[in-house]
């Protein structure tokens, strides 16, 4: 149950990664000065387009593997102190990229004729998504010395905001009585037990939580004030309509996508807020559900798993899509690509590391036997799957935007939970059923909210500095918006803000759509997949490796999908609606 990284390199004393780290520094320095040099004329494109391009690679594949080793040490051995040294030297070393990466856009943004130009290599036809997308890029580009102070400043400005946030939120401990002793438990211990099975726990855990805000909410308001206002700036010095728009342009989305994406979701909102209703009545609220039950568990799901059993389910499942990603399961497991024990050092959740320059991928999970666990499990390894189909391109078309990142392992996830219901008892039908829709809440519903509060955040940005009165005023309407008569409006989670700690950072603005976009493109690919099942799995590999280098509308169209659409959104809303339905009839039969 604990993954191998010799793949990668036994040691950080090791030859190989000493080897490489000084290699990488010489390379390094070399496609800086090149870049100096060859950059500044315009003559012999295609020869300096195709060097630059093989250096980068080279680059690239050798900076992912030497980043991968640190950061995955560190995620089982959170105190490593050669694994935390060695991610900042690479952190600092990597950051060197940007004026070469500055230098080429400008080149790039300079030639006339680059459709001739790329249509005369062979290596440059295979990246003409990605010199394209540079070349757009650069239409957002400052010049070089500002570039360079902007990356420099954000260190001391949003960089540093989100450090104190985040600070903040980690070492924040509430004050909350259990057992009928006051205790101060850190802010996650405290947010878990809206998880709990007792009602009274989970409120005085939502009661403590919203008071202990009140301790940080001032500085955390300075904190996304600094940082809105920073990225308010640079977005219009880029000349960005706005930071939506800048979002869009690097999720490679337009806006016809995310608008019809979101006019679905408005029209199924009603649909959600039954579910809501539903489970506040069988929990005994009449008024609609109160925040902090939204995560009670309904339902008995008794069965748990030992690891070979949910690889075995895993496996088996899979298989009835396809033998090539049963196999590449089951080699995961087989190979120790997984790392499933829970153990002191290691950080909680789950993910997928793609390793690219190895052909690999590792896999974190804390694995206790529950069939949520199982179900994690399923996902990380669609991750996994993607990156084994998106391994077949170059390095530079390996990167697909966060709206698509969720595709594979949703998919995977729903193979998986919908086996499980076909053999399982009535109560335990509700209680998975009820975990779905439970995440299919906050995804859709949820994150419609937080979409409103982000955007109204940044209309008000524009003029001034929130205050916390104010931030807590935008949030309680946004959240009365999306879940309407679903939640009881007495108990909302006005401090939400303090809370998700996307919204501080300065780099990834509007981290909220992405999320929605993957679920509802997963679920009508499902609906695809369900049609034409064996059509399907002949084109889902090519579709999954295509997502590297096209934008989502034109990758959509490989499955037959047109994501301009409202209707497509909203045949996979109508999958969630048949759960909802299906759980309402059980709850139904089980008073």
């Amino acid at each position: 149950m604990r993954w191998s990284l010799d793949e990668l390199y036994t040691s950080f004393d090791s030859q190989e990664y000493q080897g490489d780290l000084k290699k990488f520094e010489k390379l390094l320095e070399d496609f800086i000065q090149w870049s100096e040099e060859n950059l500044e004329s315009l003559d012999n494109p295609k020869e300096k387009i195709s060097a630059y391009l093989n250096n980068l690679m080279e680059l690239s594949n050798l900076a992912s593997k030497l980043m991968a080793y640190p950061r995955l040490v560190s995620s089982v051995e959170a105190e490593n102190e050669a694994a935390l040294k060695y991610l900042d030297k690479l952190q600092l070393l990597y950051s060197k990229l940007t004026k070469p990466s500055v230098q080429f856009q400008k080149f790039i943004s300079q030639l006339d004729n680059l459709d001739e130009i790329i249509e005369s290599s062979q290596l440059l036809k295979e990246h003409a998504f990605y010199l394209k997308e540079t070349n757009e890029k650069a239409k957002y580009l400052l010049s070089e010395k500002e570039e360079v102070l902007i990356s420099k400043m954000k260190n001391t400005g949003s960089n540093a905001w989100s450090k104190l946030q985040g600070i903040l939120s980690s070492t924040l401990l509430v004050d909350i009585e259990m057992d009928g002793e006051e205790k101060q438990l850190p802010l996650a211990v405290v947010r878990n037990l809206a998880f709990h099975k007792d009602q009274r726990v989970r409120k005085k855990a939502y009661e403590a939580e919203l008071k202990s805000y009140e301790k940080i909410a001032q500085s955390s308001a300075a904190a996304l004030n600094g940082i809105k206002g920073e990225v308010l700036t640079i977005s219009d010095m880029r000349g960005f309509e706005s930071p939506l728009e800048e979002t869009l342009f690097k999720s490679r989305m337009d806006r016809k996508t995310l608008d019809a994406m979101l006019s679905a979701i408005k029209d199924y909102l009603p649909v959600f807020q039954r579910y809501f209703r539903k489970k506040g009545e069988i929990l005994g609220h009449d008024n609609g559900l109160p925040f902090y039950d939204i995560f009670a568990p309904i339902g008995k799901m008794t069965k748990t798993y030992t690891y070979e059993e949910a690889r075995k389910f895993i496996v088996d499942n899979f298989r009835s899509f396809s033998d090539k990603l049963a196999d590449f399961a089951d080699n995961a497991f087989e190979r120790k690509w997984i790392d499933a024990e829970p153990r002191d050092g290691k950080r909680g959740g789950a993910f997928c590391y793609g390793l690219y320059p190895i052909k690999e991928s590792r896999i974190l999970a804390n694995f206790n036997g529950s069939f949520s666990n199982v179900i994690t499990l399923a996902h990380e390894l669609g991750h996994a799957y993607h990156g084994l189909c998106i391994q077949e391109e170059s390095i530079l078309n390996s990167s697909y935007p966060m709206p698509l990142a969720e595709t594979a392992s949703i998919f995977c996830e729903t193979i998986v939970m919908n086996a499980a219901l076909n053999e399982v008892s009535p109560e335990e039908e509700l209680s998975i059923l009820e975990s779905s829709l439970q995440d299919a809440g906050q995804v859709i519903v949820d994150i419609y909210s937080r979409f409103l509060f982000e955007k109204e955040l940044f209309d008000r940005r524009k003029e001034h500095s929130l205050s916390v009165n104010e931030l807590k005023e935008i949030m309680i309407d946004s959240q009365k918006k999306a879940y309407g008569s679903g939640l009881d409006e007495n108990f909302l989670h006005p401090y939400m803000w303090v809370n998700k700690p996307h919204y501080y950072y300065g780099e990834r603005n509007f981290y909220n759509f992405p999320y929605a976009f993957g679920l509802l493109f997963s679920k009508g690919l499902y609906v695809k997949y369900l049609k034409d099942k064996e059509g399907f799995v002949k084109k889902y590999d090519d579709f999954l490796k295509a997502t590297g280098k096209n934008d989502i509308a034109h990758v959509a169209k490989l499955m037959g999908i047109d994501v301009h659409s409202v209707d497509f959104f909203k045949s996979s809303l109508e999958l969630i609606q048949k759960d909802i339905e299906r759980f309402i009839e059980l709850a139904d039969e089980m008073n």
